[in-house]
């Protein structure tokens, strides 16, 4: 098995799709070996990039909140490890930024994951992580996905993303913060 700093020492220096990457190679992601709870969301945004801190944006905000963790506790890699499908800002696309570049997951999660034996809970934000994890046991469309996080658990809580831009689909969708949101702070709680 690699040293888990060792790994994050390489994925920190990994310039596998930097070609792509309109504001270059800034692999943003926290771990450590004695991590219960496992964050994987898409890829970093530009305020991310920039700070090199993950979930460190509106985001990242509400996320704290919907988990019940201040930013001591959800920013202590040995408690939570964060790790997302891309490691790096893919850019802007038409309505958002553009998806998370496949070449991390492809190349560097899996050797990740192997480093982090004490996870209980690992939360799948987006379409993006769910499809990856879950593969064919993902439904067709997210808020499916979603609406039936009971068959997920206990390894698993599909969420959606907690950017302000998902407004429309909180609205919509108000059981997930009514009946989802309380049982992951007592799971988040209970782990941590």
């Amino acid at each position: 098995m690699e040293e888990l700093e060792s790994l994050l020492q390489q994925v920190r220096a990994c310039r596998i799709c930097e070609e792509h990457l309109p504001l270059g190679p800034r692999p943003v992601l926290a771990a450590s070996s004695s991590a219960r709870l496992l964050v994987v969301g898409q890829a970093p945004g530009t305020k991310v990039h920039a700070s090199g801190i993950p979930w460190n944006d509106q985001s990242g905000k509400r996320l704290r909140q919907w988990l019940g963790l201040g930013p001591e506790a959800f920013y202590d890699a040995g408690k939570v490890a964060i790790i997302p499908m891309g490691f790096c800002y893919p850019g802007k696309g038409k309505s958002g930024d553009l998806p998370p570049r496949p070449e991390c997951a492809l190349h560097w999660h899996q050797r990740l994951l192997a480093q982090l034996p004490h996870v209980q809970l690992t939360l799948l934000i987006g379409k993006y992580a769910q499809d990856y994890f879950l593969g064919g046991q993902a439904k067709p469309t997210l808020t499916e996905t979603v609406a039936n996080w009971h068959e997920y658990l206990p390894q698993y809580m599909p969420m959606p993303h907690p950017s302000p831009r998902n407004q429309f689909w909180l609205r919509r969708n108000p059981w997930f913060e009514a009946d989802a949101i309380p049982y992951v702070q007592q799971l988040v709680q209970a782990i941590i």
